[in-house]
């Protein structure tokens, strides 16, 4: 069993990437930062040591990367049983105050990372029947909110996108799934003074995939909200 992981050096990405690889899965990860990506390599290995862990550096708002990964990932793995679009950037502001060029910026990691990663996967999954495809959407897809600015377009964005391939893959026996965690105790919180307990942690992310890819092939879940239990923040 295969899995591909976006952005999975930290945070949910890495949770999500040691979970499977202790379910079994060989996983293929990526992420900008060279040294984060190898620590998080060697943190997933020991996991299961049975597994193997390609680990990859790939600017994700960058199509010639995430096509070559695409590739590697590929020439490596005969299947893919689960992909996860997990990469992305959070950034927020007000639209009217942001900094110019920060939407294409962000809409190339958050967004089309994530359309020509699975474009260049899909084939095999279809033509196999099989593949669980993973979409790491936000609460930010599905309510605006003060403050939301870019970040919270590309991930309407996002959503939409899961949506909308969720009713392409329907006659191949692909399953989509978009996940919508609301505040998530990982780096993009740095610098945030909250008590841990006022955010979910990571590895309820990764349980929550783990829990619908098991479901009967014939089950998908189609959309998942999480928060945390006293709401956003």
């Amino acid at each position: 069993m295969n899995a591909v992981i976006t952005g999975a050096s930290k945070g949910i990405g890495k949770a999500i990437a040691e979970r499977l690889a202790k379910e079994g899965f060989n996983v293929a990860i990526c992420a900008r930062h060279e040294a984060a990506l190898q620590a998080a390599r060697s943190s997933i290995s020991q996991q299961n040591p049975a597994v193997t862990v390609l680990a990859e550096q790939v600017d994700m708002g960058n199509k010639a990367e995430v096509l070559a990964f695409a590739e590697k990932v590929r020439s490596q793995f005969s299947t893919i049983d689960i992909l996860v679009n997990n990469a992305g950037i959070f950034t927020p502001g007000a639209l009217f105050e942001e900094a110019d060029g920060l939407l294409e910026q962000l809409m190339a990691v958050n967004v089309y990372s994530a359309y020509h990663l699975t474009r260049a996967l899909l084939p095999d999954m279809m033509t196999k029947r099989n593949g669980h495809i993973f979409n790491l959407c936000s609460v930010a897809s599905h309510k605006a909110y003060a403050n939301g600015g870019s970040y919270s377009i590309t991930k309407h964005a996002l959503l939409g996108f899961s949506r909308n391939l969720r009713e392409e893959m329907k006659p191949y026996g692909v399953r989509v799934t978009s996940i919508s965690p609301g505040a998530t105790l990982t780096a993009s919180w740095d610098g945030f003074e909250a008590p841990p307990d006022r955010m979910m942690p990571p590895e309820d992310i990764a349980t929550i995939v783990w829990t619908a890819y098991t479901l009967a092939k014939q089950t998908v879940v189609e959309d998942i909200v999480l928060r945390p239990v006293l709401g956003d923040i």
